[in-house]
């Protein structure tokens, strides 16, 4: 086992030292600018702990996917952050909002690329099973985006679509990431698919922590606006519940709620625009208040914590499972 301490040190050492072409700055000095922001980095983190299940010690074999994995969850984040016209990113303008939507565009696709060429210096032996599980993962999440933006046009969005689009868009990235790291540590296919799901029912508890918080956070923690959720029609865990769990009459109320118009931040800074903003955003709250809607929400986050915990278990206990027990209450920790 290798502390997490360590583990830590040796996440922020391999991003101090990862570098880009000077030329054409264009390009590359918006990655400079999103790899700086820095962020909680959970993939590289748990890949890496994972892998030391297994391992001693760190090498390229590993450090170098591990950064690929961060490199494509920022390609991710960049594009993201286009499609919903976001200004903020961990607190700081996105790529777009600072150069422009095509300079997102461009450095995103180059960091994906990027990404690619990193998981391919893991190990010949495993690399074609590190590479298959990783792009069948790239994929994947593609298809979430876009049945994230399908959703938003709709107003029958059903729980089991919603959970559908959070595997894909979020949950998927996270098993991958704890695959890489028994793959390459050498873990058999039975605790590879045993940390995977691990991984994924996490990633499913972090997303509805996300939505959560987008709705009852602060912008100094989240990183965000509050709100913006709620401002841009998202179909979240928290619209999806309340769609399902309210009479017919508060369900047209809070269509009602959802349908108000309210110009986002960027279209229209106005303080008359922010006061409609601000009374959207009280109205839907106080229709998840009333059905007791954040409440379903951490329930729901700890149920999938706890099965997550329980396929950890049936490859590793002791300290090694002690820590990816931490791992999993620092992510959701956030909702508390």
């Amino acid at each position: 086992m290798i502390p997490d301490a360590k583990i830590e040190a040796i996440v922020d050492r391999i991003f101090s030292d990862a570098t880009f072409p000077e030329e054409p700055k264009g390009l590359y000095d918006p990655l400079r600018y999103m790899i700086s922001l820095g962020g909680k980095r959970l993939r590289p983190k748990l890949c890496l702990l994972i892998y030391s299940l297994w391992k001693h010690d760190f090498d390229e074999s590993v450090t170098e996917p591990a950064i690929g994995l961060e490199f494509f969850h920022n390609f991710t984040l960049i594009h993201d952050d286009i499609m919903d016209n976001s200004p903020l990113r961990r607190g700081k303008e996105t790529v777009w909002k600072k150069w422009s939507e095509v300079t997102g565009i461009l450095s995103g696709d180059e960091l994906c690329i990027e990404s690619f060429r990193r998981i391919a210096m893991a190990p010949p032996k495993v690399l074609p099973t590190v590479l298959d599980v990783f792009t069948r993962t790239a994929r994947e999440v593609c298809d979430g985006q876009q049945m994230d933006t399908d959703f938003e046009g709709r107003d029958d969005v059903t729980m089991e679509e919603y959970m559908k689009m959070i595997s894909l868009k979020t949950a998927v990235l996270l098993g991958c990431s704890a695959a890489v790291g028994a793959i390459i540590g050498g873990a058999s296919e039975k605790d590879v698919a045993n940390l995977y799901d691990y991984a994924f029912q996490t990633g499913l508890a972090f997303q509805i922590t996300d939505d959560l918080l987008d709705t009852y956070g602060n912008v100094e923690e989240f990183g965000k606006p509050i709100g913006g959720d709620i401002i841009m029609g998202k179909k979240t865990w928290l619209v999806t519940r309340a769609m399902e769990k309210a009479s017919p009459e508060i369900r047209a109320d809070f269509l009602d709620a959802m349908h108000m118009p309210a110009e986002d931040v960027i279209a229209d800074p106005s303080p008359e625009a922010s006061a409609r903003r601000a009374a959207k955003i009280a109205r839907v709250k106080s229709i998840y208040d009333l059905l007791e809607i954040p409440q379903d929400a951490e329930r729901e986050i700890l149920s999938l914590c706890e099965k997550g915990l329980a396929s950890a278990s049936k490859s590793c206990d002791g300290v090694a499972y002690e820590m990816l027990r931490r791992f999993t209450m620092k992510l959701v920790g956030r909702a508390k």
